[in-house]
């Protein structure tokens, strides 16, 4: 019998169109919801991309951003090649999140990414939302709001976190924070249904005694 064929390994790649390519074929080998196949994956990416730019990782991981497994290996690359990169934190946060990393390595993302740039946003809701104690989650959602007035969504996050700290701890004070935090969303809101919905939670807020 003749030498056994070994399987064909895809080349270093550096051009941006190749370097998806590359990334495309290996993603499609793996299921996206098999966690055990990661360490696998991460293996047969890192030795596609290889000679792949920081620049050209970070463009491939937006590229991918609806495949987090695949999205992570790439900025983890591009965050050790560029630890300055907040963009590149802010985004490997994300992706930990939505992988179920837990809260630990999230919030150690997010924190380097708000020293480096403290108008990054994003960076900020990450740090609140990897907050574990619920009281605490509060007062930071609070930071966040603050710092970005028009933040509707941190807005929305105070009133929603205290509700639920009050709803558990029965804690009056935090009903108070809930129902300010939802009488400034209610003018704010535009539509109707926004309205309504505020008002269904003002009235609900409005009624708890404990």
């Amino acid at each position: 019998m003749g030498e056994k064929q070994q399987p064909a390994r895809l080349r270093p790649v550096t051009e941006t169109s190749e370097l998806l390519r590359a990334i495309e074929a290996i993603a499609q080998r793996f299921s996206p919801s098999t966690d055990g196949n990661r360490a696998t994956l991460a293996t047969a990416l890192r030795e596609a991309t290889v000679a792949a730019s920081a620049s050209a990782l970070y463009t491939a991981a937006e590229h991918f951003r609806e495949r987090p497994d695949v999205a992570v290996v790439l900025l983890e690359d591009v965050v050790q090649a560029e630890p300055n990169n907040a963009r590149a934190l802010v985004r490997l946060a994300n992706n930990y999140w939505l992988l179920g990393a837990g809260p630990k390595p999230v919030a150690e993302l997010a924190s380097r990414a708000i020293a480096l740039d403290p108008s990054d946003r994003a960076a900020w809701h990450l740090w609140a939302l990897s907050e574990e104690r619920p009281r605490d989650r509060v007062g930071r959602w609070q930071q966040v709001a603050t710092r970005f007035p028009a933040d509707d969504l941190a807005l929305a996050n105070v009133a929603d976190n205290a509700a639920s700290v009050a709803g558990a701890e029965h804690d009056y004070e935090m009903v108070d924070i809930a129902i300010a935090a939802y009488e400034q969303l209610r003018a704010r809101a535009r539509r109707d249904e926004e309205r309504d919905a505020v008002d269904r939670a003002l009235t609900t807020l409005r009624g708890w005694r404990f």
